[in-house]
């Protein structure tokens, strides 16, 4: 059996890895690359693997970095079956068709405001597409053995980080050779999530690195959390948290809405201006079984939250002069509903804005909270008056930390380990890291690379 690296190497997006042997070729992951023009680009050359050779496709989680290339897959001629958990399979069938929307809409804004360099701007992918992915969806449970190809096993095991995130154990039955992929690894003490299960055995481990060089501050983000949105109110401002659909809107709702409840900020109006999230935070609610929360700080969230479903609605707040807090997609502030609060409130001093997590490089997340005085949205410049915030406390990533702790608690002796979906400096610092602490085999695998297994 062969691994080859298709992505995810030297950035934190784009994760896809292809096992092959003689006979069958197995995709773990299928995402898109966002952040820099320069990674962006590669969504829209030919995939590295003639996708109508892929037989199966095999996911860790729903987020776009690692599911959002699918609809393309698809529709350039895949016509295997793609597996992944409950939990994914419902978010899934919300972040696809929702990315592929969102693609045709910025596509007809960039033609209709003529800031596109191409005449008739295309979307990578359409709504339309992203069902028909849908189509060949098939989900299981964690710990239920199944074989997407014939002769390799997998299973599924909680790896934290979000509602329904897997780690992805691939067994080469005529080898007896067992590969383990990471995704994304979750906290050991998150808010919401469980911690991520330790592995047992693997010969092969694929490992994330998105905070290999970092380690979490320590502040406490509840207290944060207070502070900002009380400073802010107090000025009669707003506190705008651009988060992830998926896992940071669950989590930001339920604080805020706690420590409003424990009367530690002002009782303000709270929007979740963002249709994916408010169906993820459905969802969310239906799985309470898998996450921290009970059904009823589940049923807290939805009773007073103020959910903008319409694009009228979402207008309508963008118009809102009055102290409130609005959680909006996307994460990095890279597409989505959140865009046009940003275009309202970036000019006013009063108003603040609050990422929570990783900003990968090119986004304008990442400009913004690296003091940025000016941000391009919708082929205009915005000038930034409003207090910046970065809260990587939130983060659903572990950090190099977390991971260490992580892979010491099973009874791992890889006789590899390939390091990614890290920034490279960070990459190679967890390179270090691990075979520092445990003696490993470590490399850090560049774009295309094929390794045996």
């Amino acid at each position: 059996m062969k691994l080859r690296f298709l992505g995810g190497t030297g950035t934190v997006t784009g994760s896809r890895y292809l096992l092959s042997d003689d006979n069958h070729r197995l995709l773990v992951d299928c995402g898109m690359y966002q952040g820099v023009k320069t990674l962006r680009k590669r969504n829209w050359a030919p995939f590295p693997v003639e996708p109508s050779t892929i037989n199966a496709v095999v996911l860790t989680h729903a987020h776009i970095d690692h599911s959002g290339y699918l609809p393309a897959l698809v529709r350039n001629g895949f016509k295997g079956k793609i597996f992944c958990t409950k939990a994914t399979h419902e978010l899934c069938k919300v972040l696809l068709p929702d990315a592929g929307f969102l693609q045709e809409e910025d596509a007809k804004y960039a033609f209709r405001k003529k800031f596109s360099k191409h005449e008739h701007p295309e979307p990578l992918f359409t709504e339309k597409d992203a069902w028909e992915a849908l189509k060949h969806f098939e989900s299981l449970h964690y710990h239920e053995t199944f074989e997407p190809v014939k002769g390799m096993e997998v299973m599924f095991t909680p790896a934290g980080h979000i509602l329904g995130s897997s780690c992805v154990h691939v067994t080469h039955k005529p080898s007896q050779r067992t590969v383990v992929f990471s995704g994304d690894v979750g906290r050991q003490n998150d808010v919401i999530m469980r911690p991520p299960e330790p592995i047992a055995t693997a010969d092969l481990l694929i490992c994330e690195s998105t905070y290999g060089d970092r380690a979490h501050a320590e502040s406490d983000p509840e207290e944060d959390l207070a502070r900002i949105i009380t400073k802010t109110a107090g000025r009669g401002g707003i506190v705008l948290i651009p988060a992830f659909a998926v896992g940071r809107a669950q989590m930001l709702l339920y604080l805020i809405l706690k420590i409003m409840g424990e009367k530690r900020i002002p009782k303000l109006p709270v929007f979740l201006n963002s249709p994916m999230a408010i169906k993820a935070t459905e969802i969310f609610c239906k799985h309470h079984k898998e996450h921290k929360l009970s059904a009823a700080e589940c049923q807290m969230m939805d009773d007073q939250t103020h959910f903008v479903r319409t694009v009228e609605e979402s207008i309508e707040l963008d118009s809102a002069r009055y102290p409130c807090v609005i959680i909006s997609a996307s994460g990095m502030a890279s597409g989505g509903r959140v865009l046009h609060h940003l275009k309202t409130l970036l000019p006013n001093p009063r108003n603040s804005v609050v990422f929570a997590g990783f900003q990968a490089p090119g986004t304008r997340g990442d400009a913004l909270v690296n003091g940025a005085d000016s941000v391009k949205i919708h082929g205009e410049y915005w000038p930034v008056k409003a207090e910046i915030y970065n809260m990587e406390t939130l983060s659903a990533h572990g950090d190099y930390n977390e991971i260490l702790a992580w892979l010491e608690q099973g009874a791992l002796k890889p006789e590899r380990v390939y390091v990614t979906h890290g920034e490279m400096v960070a990459s190679d610092v967890m390179r270090k890291r691990i075979a520092e602490r445990f003696g490993w085999e470590v490399e850090v695998p560049e774009l295309f690379d094929e390794v045996g297994v």
